[in-house]
């Protein structure tokens, strides 16, 4: 983009939209009002593409930034440049993310990119799979009486941190449940280090994989067998791993569904 100074932009605006878990029926109302009013809409891969595309104004401009594992259609760096472009030509911007921008999203770098330019910016939160997963699943996050502490951590930590600071069997002892997110593809290594940090191999542990999707599936089993059984099922990302003894409830919470 050439010639667009810090006053140019501010005539545009940029929403930092979470879009939920998949179901469009978990879409906010601010967020569906968004995407019926924006005239540009940048969205990622887990967003509820067919009622964007339903909903957008006929003249809007939809663009797919989709990032796959190992795939990714944008870099963050064009979709930062990306959305500033769209807002200096006085644009209303959607950029909607899968979940909720700020847990485990880009959602943060890009408003502060934004905002350094001078670009205003509001954020739109999200339903979080994190929670919205579980619940799907009948399982509880927190309990009254099983379970009054949650962590919430990423399977994989970003590229460019260069000390660890996610330690998962010690995070695993000092709450009664964790959920993980984009951790399928570690399953085997999360395992062996709650196992090694000396968590009960009975512990059990709960897989959601397209939460709140028509294809939803959930594999339950402990520590010392999920692993198999992900294996066995074939499970595949998007999925939200759940260790801890609220696993256990969904047998109780909903019945007709457990296996």
């Amino acid at each position: 983009m050439q010639g667009a100074g810090k006053e140019g932009c501010r005539k545009g605006k940029v929403y930092i939209v979470g879009a939920g878990p998949g179901d469009p029926e978990l879409l906010t109302l601010k967020a569906v009002r968004i995407i019926r009013s924006a005239d540009v809409i940048v969205y990622d891969r887990l967003a509820p593409t067919d009622f964007i595309k339903r909903e957008a104004k006929s003249d809007a401009e939809l663009i797919y930034a989709g990032k796959a594992p190992g795939r990714h259609a944008m870099s963050q760096d064009e979709i930062n440049k990306l959305l500033e472009e769209k807002a200096c030509e006085g644009k209303l911007v959607a950029r909607i993310h899968g979940g909720d921008p700020f847990l485990f999203g880009r959602g943060e770098e890009e408003c502060i990119y934004l905002a350094s330019r001078g670009i205003s910016c509001e954020v739109v939160p999200g339903i979080t799979s994190a929670i919205a997963g579980p619940e799907l699943a009948c399982i509880p996050p927190t309990s009254r009486l099983v379970a009054s502490s949650v962590a919430i951590v990423p399977g994989r930590e970003a590229a460019e941190r260069k000390e660890r600071r996610v330690y998962y069997g010690r995070i695993a002892k000092t709450v009664d449940t964790m959920i993980v997110l984009m951790g399928v593809g570690r399953l085997s290594e999360i395992v062996n280090e709650l196992l090694e940090e000396g968590l009960d191999p009975s512990t059990p542990v709960a897989i959601v994989e397209n939460a709140s999707l028509p294809n939803q599936r959930v594999v339950v089993g402990r520590l010392a067998n999920i692993v198999s059984k992900a294996r066995e099922a074939n499970v595949k990302p998007p999925a939200v791993i759940i260790v801890g003894k609220v696993v256990w409830l969904r047998d109780k919470i909903c019945p007709e569904t457990s296996r």
